[in-house]
């Protein structure tokens, strides 16, 4: 996608926002709306530069990966979609529109920010789009709107967890070269969660105690099992059952500490964790 798409994309993302202003006349929207589009552009511009530039383009084209990685990066978009979606939600609120708009223009936040990246993919020769990672972010999106709807509230949470497994020097190109690089590349090192907030179901139960079901992969040097299989790779999914904490009963009216507690709650903390894998169980003192 040429600089100049991009550009019109992010006007018409502008003007969309600025109409669920209305009569609202409040200081920090356009700030706001402004800054986070012009950053945005700035670093799908980069991101074009830097990740697709040495590819040849094509004709838009979709590439089926669905049977890729045990689907962890589905997961991987299904999770950012729907903490996108609440970033959006919230800064909208904080710069005064109202409940409703707030949360249907937070929501398609998610939309804006990761549909361009499928349409880089989609005109590159090396890639493709993907109608999964498509549907993850629309159910990641879904999951966040739907709770505000029914709820008015966040019960179910999905949080992520991380340690290096060991893999990624075999293929550092495609699992990372470093920490950083492994965080987002490496799948075999990923768990994603999702941890229900038991209070809010009953009443009689602790508020800071959540139940947390994960998944995560392991054994994948290659994307596809089959090529995994060939190099004498075993790939395996792993499902878990764990007790989380939970933190959002407990903000108080210092903003720093309410930020953290939000970070903190975007990741699955340590703790007693029962796992199955290869139809056997495995009970962990602590995982992460």
């Amino acid at each position: 996608m040429k600089t100049a798409n991009l550009i019109l994309f992010f006007l018409l993302y502008l003007v969309g926002l600025t109409k669920a202003q209305d009569s609202i006349q409040n200081k920090r929207l356009k700030p706001l709306i402004l800054g986070s589009s012009v950053i945005y552009t700035g670093s799908l511009i980069a991101l074009n530069e830097l990740w697709y530039a040495d590819f040849e383009r094509q004709s838009f084209h979709f590439f089926n990966d669905n049977n890729e990685w045990k689907q962890i990066d589905k997961v991987g978009h299904f999770y950012s979609a729907f903490h996108l979606s609440h970033l959006g939600y919230r800064g909208l609120k904080w710069a005064g529109v109202g409940e409703d708009k707030a949360l249907f223009w937070g929501t398609m936040v998610s939309a804006f920010v990761l549909t361009p990246i499928e349409i880089f993919d989609g005109f590159s020769a090396e890639y493709g789009a993907s109608s999964g990672d498509l549907v993850a972010n629309c159910t990641g999106a879904l999951l966040f709107f739907g709770q505000k709807k029914v709820w008015n509230d966040i019960r179910i949470h999905p949080k992520f967890s991380f340690q290096r497994s060991g893999y990624a020097h075999l293929r550092p190109e495609i699992l990372g070269a470093n920490l950083s690089e492994e965080l987002l590349k490496d799948y075999n090192a990923q768990t994603y969660w999702l941890s229900f907030d038991l209070s809010k179901f009953n009443s009689y139960l602790p508020k800071w105690l959540n139940l947390a079901l994960g998944y995560s992969a392991d054994g994948m040097i290659y994307a596809n099992d089959s090529q995994n299989k060939e190099n004498s790779y075993n790939p395996v999914r792993k499902y878990y059952l764990a007790l989380d904490l939970d933190f959002n009963e407990y903000k108080g009216k210092s903003k720093w500490i309410n930020t953290l507690i939000d970070l903190i709650n975007v990741i699955k903390l340590p703790a007693p964790t029962l796992e199955l894998s290869s139809n056997k169980f495995r009970l962990h003192s602590f995982y992460y």
